[in-house]
């Protein structure tokens, strides 16, 4: 069974515009799933339907079983939001904010489990300091910690390293993989396509409220990426010679590269042949090297097919 089971979901507003349009996802328990977008597609809408913010318009949504409308505590009891926004209470202290987070799903108080989720976090030390007073970071570690208070068994993060710096965002993969390895199901939407290439078990795409696909991360890569040989030359050419035009070659600014993209799911790569024709043309080669397209590339490429279907 699926730790969350989306089925048909639709979501129209008041004004008649419709987030979501019959979006299917099934969410496996223990897993990390990156659901990557544009602005406007529906991740938002998408996760505040599953975390009972947003009433949905129709399909249906269980998680662990319980559905979300018909059996609201329970489901909501096993789902932990993580927010775009910082909205704490600013004069609040730390421990104060998670234990309050705590209480708000009626279970007793549990100042060793409080302690760990703060120690996991790198909050402990800042436990008795006020909001107001932690920087942006600190401030996203605190959403994480009032999220993991009730001890949910899903985790929605909607864009958690925006506005942090570099390192700062790689000590939330660390904790990401940690919550992972505790058995949690993990959820996140990001901006940073190296995010979700970084820490994702599977990349779900959504573009215009409906899902492209969701897939192994790596099968997805070696299905849709494309590889990129780079053939430095000895000398440089003006212009790429005519018996080589047929093999869809690019020249380097600077003449002494050739540049072949072919496709990594292809039974001959035509690579033997380009070779070949090289020597054949009487052009040396100095130095040869492979690049795989990014996840970057292939998120691209699939929103930007899409919108030109629709158009």
């Amino acid at each position: 069974m699926a730790m969350v089971d989306i089925t048909g979901l639709r979501k129209v507003y008041d004004d008649g515009f419709e987030a979501l349009k019959g979006v299917d996802l099934s969410i496996h328990e223990g897993e990390i799933l990156a659901l990557l977008g544009p602005n406007g597609a529906g991740k938002t809408t998408l996760i505040s339907a599953v975390c009972g913010i947003a009433v949905p318009t129709g399909g249906t949504i269980e998680v662990g079983g319980h559905d979300v409308l018909r059996d609201y505590r329970a489901a909501r009891r096993l789902v932990g939001l993580v927010p775009q926004e910082v909205n704490l209470e600013p004069f609040e202290k730390v421990i104060r904010t998670v234990r309050f987070s705590r209480g708000l799903f009626g279970l007793p108080a549990d100042e060793a489990k409080i302690e760990a989720i703060l120690r996991k976090l790198s909050l402990w030390d800042k436990r008795d300091t006020p909001i107001r007073a932690l920087s942006g970071g600190m401030k996203r570690r605190v959403l994480i910690a009032k999220a993991l208070a009730h001890e949910p068994r899903v985790l929605f993060l909607d864009e958690p390293t925006a506005g942090v710096d570099v390192e700062l965002r790689r000590d939330m993969w660390e904790t990401v993989a940690e919550l992972k390895a505790d058995g949690v199901t993990i959820i996140l939407t990001t901006h940073y396509i190296e995010e979700a290439e970084a820490i994702a078990d599977r990349i779900g795409v959504i573009s215009a409220g409906r899902i492209l696909l969701v897939e192994d991360k790596a099968s997805l890569m070696a299905r849709l990426g494309r590889k990129t040989l780079r053939i430095d030359l000895a000398q440089p050419l003006a212009a790429i010679p005519g018996a080589l035009s047929h093999h869809g070659l690019t020249l380097a600014d600077d003449g002494a590269t050739l540049v072949y993209s072919y496709d990594t799911g292809s039974t001959r790569s035509g690579i033997a042949r380009l070779m070949a024709d090289l020597t054949a043309e009487g052009l040396a080669v100095r130095d040869v090297s492979t690049a795989q397209d990014s996840l970057e590339t292939i998120f691209v490429g699939l929103v930007n097919e899409r919108q030109e279907g629709a158009a």
